[in-house]
Parts: structure tokens; sequence; C-alpha cells
């Protein structure tokens, strides 16, 4: 598999002209533009607003949902494939290498948005309203991008990055509240499979159940079952499984008379402290005083 550490190299391999800056791209797309890359990694950031009209787009190794308005995003050295992708004109294609952040406020902020990690099928789809501003925010960048660039274009670009990806954030929220419905159906299917864990009792032979288990058992990324789950109840899929542990230890603590590191133990807890670090933060005291609490 192909790895591209600069935008010239991801350029030239689609017979693209040269970047007007090495470590910044922006595509407008225009009538005829097909893009073709078997699968490959990079350095770079890609922020993009897209109609496709045929191919197909790859990323994480799961197909792009191509509904229309919607909006892409990739982090450095995620598995990309590309093939024979047609986008309707109007679109834009931002890529940055991550370089291009150093110095910048945005270096750390980019870390925490949970999108770059959600799966292509978990993309954006936007209100024709939040396309305007997405789309304004990218002639803004076209403008600083396509003129004679000076001391400041670099901080202007990089404030109007950061724009659009604060008001994906806010987009993708209204994305979640507007599907209660289907976020209800998230928890309840969330729920039943976490009890049929517990239930049959998996704890032995699997472990402690995880975010990435649960979540590809639902065909989801673990960070857009965790932010759905979140803006439903309130608390991430890692606290809800916490949660679920901590009830059925503390079953275990009043009905057995297994010693705490042996409840601890057939839960799949290999670190002991672990587990009563985690009991404690849940119920207010040690497992051990628990225990104590329900013999006196």
């Amino acid at each position: 598999m192909r790895h591209f550490k600069s935008l010239s190299e991801l350029h030239r391999e689609n017979g693209l002209p040269d970047p007007e800056h090495p470590m910044l791209s922006l595509l407008r797309i225009t009538p005829g533009l097909v893009l073709n890359f078997s699968e490959f990694t990079c350095d770079c950031y890609l922020v993009g607003i897209k109609h496709i009209k045929a191919g197909h787009w790859l990323y994480g190794r799961t197909k792009f949902d191509h509904e229309k308005g919607s909006m892409v995003f990739w982090k450095p050295r995620q598995v990309i494939e590309i093939e024979n992708l047609e986008l309707e004109e109007g679109g834009y294609i931002l890529l940055f290498h991550e370089d291009f952040l150093l110095g910048n406020a945005l270096q750390k902020e980019i870390q925490h948005y949970a999108f770059f990690d959600y799966e292509t099928d978990e993309a954006l789809h936007l209100s024709p309203k939040e396309e305007k501003t997405i789309v304004r925010l990218f002639e803004s960048i076209d403008s600083e991008y396509g003129n004679n660039q000076d001391e400041f274009s670099k901080n202007i670009i990089l404030v109007n990055v950061s724009s659009i990806l604060k008001y994906a954030e806010r987009f993708y929220k209204r994305q979640f509240i507007n599907r209660q419905a289907l976020n209800g159906k998230t928890v309840t299917a969330f729920n039943k499979l976490l009890d049929n864990y517990i239930r049959e009792d998996k704890f032995m032979k699997e472990g402690l159940p995880s975010v990435a288990y649960l979540a590809s058992a639902l065909n989801m990324s673990p960070r857009y079952l965790s932010n759905a789950l979140k803006i439903e109840t309130g608390k991430t899929a890692q606290e809800l499984i916490h949660i679920a542990l901590i009830t059925v230890a503390k079953n275990k603590l009043r009905e057995s008379e297994e010693n705490v590191s042996e409840i601890a133990f057939s839960l799949g807890f290999e670190n002991m402290s672990y587990f009563s670090k985690l009991f404690r933060k849940e119920v207010g005291k040690t497992p051990k005083d628990f225990k104590k609490q329900l013999l006196n």
C-alpha cells in the first residue's frame, strides 16, 4: 500500500497541477474531474463538501454514503481508496499536511473532533442553509488560496478551517438530535447487546466488553456510537459499560460467597486495582467496604 508524505505526490498521482502551497491544497470541483487512487495512506487531513455523481470512496475500508449535501473528513494515516469518483460542480476538497498546523492552536483542537474517526457511512448531511454556511467559509479559503499569499494568509485560512470544524461539530449534534428515533433504537440495541454479553457470561472467554466490540456488532464506529449514546443518555458507551459491570459486581458481592478478587476476575478484570478504582468511582466506596457493609 502506498503512503504519500506530501501533497505534491498526491496531486501528481492523479494528474492534478501542483498545489499553490506545499502543505495546503484546495480543489474546487469542476466538470469532468474524476479521481482515482488505489488504497493509500497519507500524512494529511481532508475536509470536503461534495455531491457524488458516480464512483466510490472508501475510508477505513467502508464505502462512502452518496447522499447529497454530505461533508467528509479524514485524518492522517487512514486507509483511503477512490475509484472513478466523479463529483458535481461546486464542491470543495481541502487537503492540508499535519505539519501545516504546527504552532497554531488548531494543532491541539483538531484532536478533539470525533468526526475524524467516524466511518464514511456516518457522514454529515447538511441542510441547504447549513451547506451555504460551509460553502461561504470554503470560498473565503479559496480567495486566500488563489491570490498572492502573504504573511497573513496562513492564519486567515486556519481561522476559516477552525470555523468549518466548529460548525461541523454543531451540525453533527443537530443530526444526532434529528435522528432521535434512530438513536433510541441504538440505545436499545446497545443495551440488549450488553445484557446478552453479561447473561451469557462471556467475561472469562472474551474479557471485558469493549466499546470497539459493541460498536462493531452494531455496525458503527466507536466514536459515532459513543456520541449517539451521549446525546440520548448523557453518558458515553464506556460509561454505560462501566455502570453495567458495577451493577453485576454489586449483585455478586451481595449474593456470592466469592471474595472480591474472585469476583473481579470472573468479570474479566485482570487488574484488581483498576476494578477497585472503578467500583469506588461508581459506588462511592471500595468493593471490600461495600461487602463489609452488607455483612453488618
